[in-house]
């Protein structure tokens, strides 16, 4: 390990900047992600990361959970344990109109004679309730509202928000209760993205943010940008303070991000103004939003009140109405997105909806238009609501004139003319060249990536002016550019032209799963494409496996086979594949046996809980590079559980099937005993 070897002083002079840095960092995340209002520019607060990472690195002993470089853990998690609520996370009752909630607020007085009511507002956000738990001062678990009495537990997704603090400065037992969301500009570019794929678009951020704080892999979550508003605090599980008003500033005082549109309203009629101040403002937040939520604020009151079985007595939620507009189809397109996902579009008479002009919308798939038997020419019903992307509701059937033309999907691409196919099972049509023009900026991005055939030098900026300039057409192109053609872009000039190039040429000893990667193929990620490139010993024979080889190699699953025979039938593809060989990109594979003793050969080991001496990410290598095997869950077959600070579910687990258990310090005397000094 780094670090090893470094006298008391180093360490403790590490330890006084490894300190001061978190701090600044923990300061200047809050200024940015929770008050809006930076302090320092984003390259100053990279390089303020980019020391404590270097510090970090050198000295793994003062690696901490709350440092801020641990907000994204480095491995998918196995799944979600569920934990209690307690109190319960209960849900709020609805009303739509001002009569609803004035039969609200009179239950509410009746309830309480005599005594004065006053309410507490605040904006309904639309995403995911959440519940946020610190122990010490140290973020601990994070759990999903559930069915309001248990939840999951995704803590270290959670993490990965930047506005939610790791730490703070009360040490007795915190939970503060709040919603994650996805800000509109996060959601619109995810879908942008998700299109490109060929995948199916969110239909409005809180599906999104759902979809996304379930993720197996805190990475993917850290992404997203999503973001936390905390509108409930409570300390030893009680509320701190008299009133939820004043728990709404202890809230911000703490360090947690609270929405400022809050109102303090003496009567019903002051809740109403502000529902219709805001019911026609609401889309010119930066987040969704479908109504108010009124409260109680007298935390004695709320007591009185107390719950049903599913609501609190002493809050409501005043909705918003769903915004709608009727407008015509002019015609119906098919958009080509990266994997060939071809999706009909409506191209519509423009209207306003919701703050913005609306002039397209997705049909989704063939199905999805038969079911609403939406026409060329129809009058049709378009809505928002809480969504940002436009919908169609229902058609006018009643304007219908008989000249309407009904949709038939076309069998051949829009843009290249390749055959369309529609996998078994699936409602989208899909294009399976590779080369089409709709599909090849971002499939040359894809095979030029990091994950895929890692050519560095190769950007967005340059892809373009090489697809500007027709110095490629798709992935094999790369191969056959020439020094010159390079230099004469844009900003490049001799010295950035070769090292281009070198790179092209260092990619085409890549391993084969990188190739197989880079091709695009649907539903063959980076997993997948590594365990193909370990069972085939060539791409050839890749290629010339048929589907019912393909279905009975370990993970590789019927809809994956389909798309992999499709992909190499593809004319188009086997074009790209020859000029691949041609150049001399390497086209061989199977797994190769690693050298060097195997002393934990056939042993299987699980890791639960946090270690303090290295990541899990080392640990699991550590184990791997012995010959051993790293699971994510326990079973019968389990030769060892390590057990760091706080185990989980999987500690439990063990427990019950008596299992060996052994503490992080017996793991690493384990490891030398059989020549591993990692000290």
């Amino acid at each position: 390990m780094q670090g090893r070897g470094l006298g008391n002083k180093s360490l403790e002079k590490a330890k006084k900047e490894i300190d001061k840095l978190r701090e600044k960092i923990r300061h200047h995340e809050h200024k940015y992600y929770v008050e809006n209002q930076p302090e320092i520019s984003d390259y100053e607060f990279d390089m303020l990361m980019k020391r404590l990472e270097e510090l970090e690195n050198l000295f793994p002993q003062l690696i901490t959970s709350d440092s801020p470089t641990q907000r994204v853990g480095e491995k998918p998690v196995e799944g979600f344990p569920s934990a209690e609520h307690i109190p319960p996370m209960l849900s709020l009752e609805n009303v739509y109109s001002y009569q609803e909630f004035l039969e609200f607020h009179d239950r509410v007085a009746r309830a309480l004679p005599d005594e004065p009511v006053e309410y507490v507002v605040e904006m309904k956000i639309d995403g995911v309730s959440i519940a946020v738990q610190y122990e010490g001062g140290i973020l601990t678990r994070a759990i999903t509202r559930g069915d309001g009495f248990k939840g999951d537990v995704i803590t270290e997704n959670i993490r990965t928000i930047r506005s939610i603090p790791l730490r703070i400065k009360e040490t007795r037992a915190v939970e503060v209760r709040g919603e994650v969301f996805m800000p509109d500009e996060a959601f619109e570019k995810l879908n942008r993205e998700r299109e490109l794929n060929g995948e199916n678009l969110f239909a409005n951020p809180r599906n999104a943010t759902a979809g996304t704080i379930r993720l197996l892999d805190p990475r993917m979550v850290s992404q997203r940008k999503i973001d936390a508003f905390f509108y409930y605090i409570f300390i030893e599980r009680d509320f701190p303070r008299l009133a939820h008003w004043e728990n709404l500033q202890l809230i911000k005082e703490l360090g947690f991000k609270r929405n400022e549109k809050i109102w303090f309203c003496k009567s019903p009629d002051e809740v109403l103004r502000i529902w219709e101040e805001w019911k026609d403002k609401r889309d010119s937040l930066p987040y969704g939003v479908d109504g108010l939520v009124a409260k109680v604020n007298s935390i004695a009151q709320q007591r009185r009140l107390g719950n049903t079985a599913k609501f609190p007595r002493w809050a409501i939620a005043f909705k918003f109405p769903a915004k709608q507009a009727v407008t015509k189809v002019k015609e119906i397109i098919l958009n080509v997105g990266r994997t060939g996902a071809v999706t009909p579009v409506a191209i519509l008479e423009p209207v306003q909806l919701a703050g913005t002009t609306v002039s397209r919308c997705t049909l989704h798939n063939e199905d999805e238009i038969k079911r609403k038997d939406i026409r060329t020419g129809d009058w049709v019903t378009i809505e928002k609501g809480g969504d940002i992307i436009p919908k169609v509701v229902s058609v006018v059937k009643s304007r219908r004139t008989g000249k309407e033309k009904l949709f038939k999907m076309p069998r051949h691409c829009p843009v290249c003319g390749a055959e369309l196919y529609r996998p078994a099972g699936e409602v989208i049509w899909r294009c399976p060249n590779v080369a089409c023009p709709a599909k090849r900026r971002e499939s040359i991005l894809h095979f030029v990536s990091r994950n895929a055939m890692d050519i560095e030098h190769i950007g967005e900026a340059l892809v373009d002016q090489f697809l500007n300039e027709g110095l490629v057409e798709d992935i094999g192109d790369i191969y056959y550019i020439k020094k010159q053609d390079i230099e004469n872009l844009e900003r490049m000039g001799g010295k950035s032209a070769q090292n281009v190039l070198d790179e092209i040429e260092r990619s085409k000893k890549n391993e084969l799963w990188r190739l197989i990667h880079g091709l695009g193929i649907r539903y063959v990620g980076e997993k997948t494409a590594k365990i193909l490139g370990s069972h085939f010993s060539s791409l050839d024979k890749l290629m010339e496996a048929p589907y019912e080889e393909l279905v009975l190699i370990p993970d590789i699953g019927e809809k994956v086979a389909d798309s992999i025979v499709h992909f190499f039938r593809d004319k188009g593809n086997l074009r790209i594949i020859k000029k691949l060989r041609k150049a001399g990109v390497n086209f061989k594979g199977g797994k190769e046996e690693e050298k060097g003793p195997k002393p934990l050969e056939g042993k299987t080991f699980v890791f639960t809980g946090e270690l303090s001496k290295f990541s899990r990410s080392e640990a699991s290598s550590i184990v791997e590079g012995l010959g051993g095997k790293v699971s994510s869950s326990v079973s019968g077959k389990t030769d060892f559980v390590v057990a760091g600070q706080r185990p989980g579910s999987k500690f439990r687990k063990a427990q019950q099937l008596g299992l060996r258990i052994i503490s992080e310090e017996e793991f690493l005397k384990l490891l030398s005993e059989i020549g591993q000094v990692l000290q």
